[in-house]
């Protein structure tokens, strides 16, 4: 049985948690690798609904959860998240839980640079969470990042905090807002050693013995493919690469591990936050899409961007982030529409494009090339086999395997955890 890891194929957003659980349940440990508490995973099982933004999605399931290195790690925020879970039943120890002592941590100075950025990009914010995610990323290259083991070594915090505070501090003293005091940063740090320090080890030699011992591992990515920071639509991207190709670098394990690298995408598009968006759609058909799909982040609470499938978009992002099967969520929302549209490249000043380009003002003239099918009057909604959908459902998921070149490996059919048609068990590779 081959290890999986599991990748969004659009912006994000697309049902990663619904599919990731759903896997979990025949998976030994799932694998968080990159990202932070800026994404998040919504799961429905048995009608009690848990959203995740730092816990691997294998905890609901009892599974062991791994933190890896390539996640930035706000303390406070994954305390949170604990307590909200453990006070829903779940189970959250460090025997179920392990965080790389190689992780770095979000403090309290990296939000607060965070967001004055953002409000002094004025009309051109990015549309980031606040988070701190990417002035967290940015100390880890440039290696003044303090990281879980650090904790455990408070000579070492004070010295790193000495050189974070005198980069940060000036950056806020530029921005005109309130700077940080070594000594309170450096008490809340001891505070929080104690509580965390239990779950972190070198995961990597977990991993390892794991892998050995024919334990099958499942990797869970956050965000997707087009938001990743080479490959996505820069600057309106995270702070990480969110291909599968980090799931090895993210967590510890060399490349041959990582195993079937599963894509997921939405029937239809959305986006959160700014950035290109060509198939967007402003009209009665795209409030439809948002109102039926409960499309508001759940990190941010913010309505998503809806459009129709953009099967160039995921075409690029398969190719790229080196998917090898789809799953194909949310087709239930189509249900009922007269006409579906998919977009199969695009005209920028008078060229046809099969891919969206890298510069800015190319992505934002992008003008969509669609396809137009029949839509369906029946239900999908529910629908665990081939044959429950109506005919012309099947239709339009074909014609998106063509388009994107890659099979439909599972289907989802609503937020319910078993309404999935499996076509390839991804396990097997």
């Amino acid at each position: 049985m081959a290890n999986v890891a599991v990748i969004g194929a659009q912006w994000g957003d697309e049902g990663k948690g619904k599919v990731v659980d759903w896997l979990a349940s025949r998976a030994d440990v799932v694998v968080r690798f990159q990202g932070g508490h800026n994404a998040g995973h919504t799961l429905v099982v048995g009608g009690q609904t848990y959203k995740l933004s730092l816990l691997p999605s294998g905890l609901v399931r009892g599974k062991l959860g791994i933190i890896g290195n390539g996640v930035v790690v706000d303390p406070n925020a994954l305390l949170a998240e604990i307590g909200r879970v453990r006070a829903q039943g779940l189970t959250v120890t460090p025997e179920t839980l392990r965080i790389a002592e190689n992780a770095v941590l979000i403090l309290p100075l990296h939000p607060a640079l965070d967001k004055a950025r953002e409000e002094a990009r004025g009309a051109t914010k990015i549309g980031t969470t606040g988070r701190g995610i990417g002035p967290a990323y940015e100390d880890k290259v440039a290696r003044r990042a303090i990281r879980v083991g650090d904790l455990a070594e408070p000579a070492t915090l004070s010295a790193k905090l000495d050189e974070l505070l005198l980069h940060h501090n000036t950056l806020l003293q530029g921005f005109g807002v309130a700077t940080f005091n070594k000594e309170e940063l450096f008490d809340g740090l001891l505070k929080l050693a104690p509580q965390i320090l239990p779950y972190a080890e070198p995961v990597w030699e977990r991993l390892d013995e794991l892998r050995r011992g024919g334990s099958r591992i499942l990797f869970e990515g956050a965000q997707a493919v087009m938001l990743d920071v080479d490959h996505g639509t820069y600057p309106f991207v995270t702070s990480s690469n969110t291909v599968a190709a980090t799931a090895a670098s993210g967590s510890g394990v060399g490349p041959g591990a990582v195993g079937f690298v599963l894509g997921i995408a939405k029937a239809y598009t959305t986006r959160v936050g700014s950035g290109p968006f060509p198939t967007e759609l402003h009209d009665a058909t795209g409030r439809a899409l948002g109102e039926r799909g409960f499309e508001f982040g759940t990190v941010t609470g913010r309505p998503r961007r809806c459009g129709w499938f953009d099967a160039a978009l995921v075409r690029q992002a398969i190719k790229v982030g080196g998917v090898q099967g789809l799953a194909l969520t949310k087709l239930d929302v189509l249900d009922g529409l007269p006409e579906l549209k998919i977009c199969t490249g695009y005209r920028i000043n008078g060229q046809l494009f099969r891919h969206l380009p890298a510069a800015p003002g190319a992505q934002a003239a992008a003008v969509p090339e669609y396809e137009v099918m029949e839509g369906w009057s029946g239900s999908s909604r529910g629908a665990r086999s081939w044959a429950d959908l109506p005919a012309q459902a099947v239709k339009y998921v074909r014609r998106i395997e063509e388009l994107v070149e890659a099979p439909v490996t599972l289907l989802s059919t609503s937020p319910e955890r078993d309404d999935t048609i499996m076509v390839k068990d991804p396990f097997e590779g």
